[in-house]
């Protein structure tokens, strides 16, 4: 895919603003100052990462009705426009999308969620086109180092807000720490952004399970929609692993799972990030999902509010499930703070129309959303807000997954509601 010639940003640099008015049919920038503001939205509605896409539909409903007819951004009106463009779980397609966006929509800003194949590539080209961009739903590490960040110098016109490596790395641990094994652990991490981040021999799971007392056992990377894990299974039950760890898209996991229960391999404890994220993936494994554990970013039982709808935690929930008939998830919390964080940064830009201003505003950002605060001047590194991550675990429940938390080590405010148990 071949990149344009002239950014949009540069395109603006180039010719000047009232060039760009006057290109528009616009008459003077007190116009513009009330045109519509669009909002680019680039969401894995399709393909294997569907499942994280479920409370769009949701989410955008519920902020369309609480915009109403406009946002009051020093003293003008504007109306909001909020364009959807499904990446179709790829990132190649993300990264054209995301180019759809800027450069035929031309969006005052562009947002994305779930996993690393959606939010670099968005974020990529929003910064290489200067649009202001958030993110989250990605661990920090693959997100930033992953897009080549410099901690020296971070970026312009994007943000993201998520947990990192260092945070699932410590939940994990303190659950295996609470389960009685001989701290022989299996990975099952695939040849993707997350996989090589959650691997890596400096900054990933290795050197923290080492320094804990766990021996690693990693059979190599794997392919994304496998079809057999036979040879990970061999050298699981061989190592003698009683714990297994990764980071896994639902159909994997499923697949892993059945053959595991074929191939009489029964680990002790089992966190699939990704896979057992969602109470409909867990549902579907039946009996089967009972015990598996996994990292809980947002649940009913956090103690934090919607700085825009003033809903709790556990208000947002029940509004969804009431809504769509769905149980609640995890990525419900995160789309929810996604917008809130965009509005929140529209509303206190100087000039809603200009991409610096707008990047100004998020970059900003000190915001208590319905994922705890957000705050960008925090770090670890530049453009990056972290958010609180706790450890959960499934149980089954008149045959419907429950999903109790079970590790709050870094985050005692937010409440244990279960403790954490051997599979089986």
């Amino acid at each position: 895919m071949s990149k344009p010639i002239l950014s949009r940003r540069g395109f603006i640099k180039a010719t000047g603003a009232t060039s760009l008015l006057a290109a528009s049919g616009l008459a003077s920038p007190a116009i513009a100052k009330t045109k519509k503001l669009k909002i680019g939205f680039v969401t894995p509605q399709t393909g294997p990462l569907a499942i994280f896409a479920e409370p769009d539909q949701f989410t955008l409903n519920q902020f369309a009705r609480k915009i109403g007819d406009g946002l009051m951004i020093n003293g003008s009106k504007h109306e909001v426009e909020f364009v959807v463009k499904d990446s179709q779980s790829n990132s190649n397609r993300a990264s054209s999308v995301a180019q759809e966006l800027i450069l035929g929509e031309e969006v005052d800003i562009i947002c994305a969620t779930s996993t690393p194949d959606t939010t670099n590539p968005v974020a990529d080209q929003a910064e290489l086109n200067g649009v202001p961009c958030v993110t989250n739903d990605t661990p920090w590490q693959p997100h930033f180092f992953g897009r080549q960040g410099n901690p020296a110098e971070g970026f312009e016109y994007t943000y993201h807000f998520f947990w990192g490596l260092e945070d699932i790395i410590g939940s994990f641990v303190n659950m295996w720490d609470k389960v009685d094994t001989n701290k022989v652990v299996g990975a099952l991490w695939p040849n993707d952004p997350d996989g090589n981040g959650w691997a890596h021999p400096e900054l990933g799971f290795p050197p923290v399970m080492a320094k804990r007392g766990y021996e690693l056992v990693d059979p190599g990377r794997y392919q994304n929609m496998s079809d057999d894990f036979s040879a990970q299974i061999s050298a699981f039950k061989e190592a003698g692993v009683e714990i297994v760890t990764g980071v896994v898209i639902p159909p994997d996991f499923t697949t892993f799972w059945t053959q595991a229960a074929q191939q009489g391999f029964h680990p002790k404890v089992v966190n699939a990030a990704k896979a057992t994220e969602f109470p409909q993936a867990v549902g579907s494994l039946g009996d089967r999902a009972d015990g598996l554990s996994v990292e809980v970013w947002w649940s009913p039982h956090h103690p934090f509010n919607s700085g825009f709808t003033g809903q709790t935690s556990a208000e947002l929930a029940a509004a969804y499930e009431a809504e769509t008939g769905n149980p609640w998830t995890m990525p419900l919390g995160f789309k929810h703070s996604l917008f809130e964080v965009i509005i929140d940064s529209l509303q206190r830009s100087e000039d809603p129309t200009d991409p610096d201003s707008i990047a100004k505003a998020i970059g900003q950002t000190n915001y208590n959303s319905v994922v705890g605060n957000i705050n960008f001047a925090n770090g670890p590194v530049p453009n990056i807000a972290k958010t609180p991550l706790v450890g959960g675990q499934w149980r089954m429940d008149g045959g419907k997954p429950v999903l109790d938390i079970v590790e709050n080590g870094a985050h005692s405010d937010i409440p244990l509601t279960g403790e954490m148990k051997a599979i089986g």
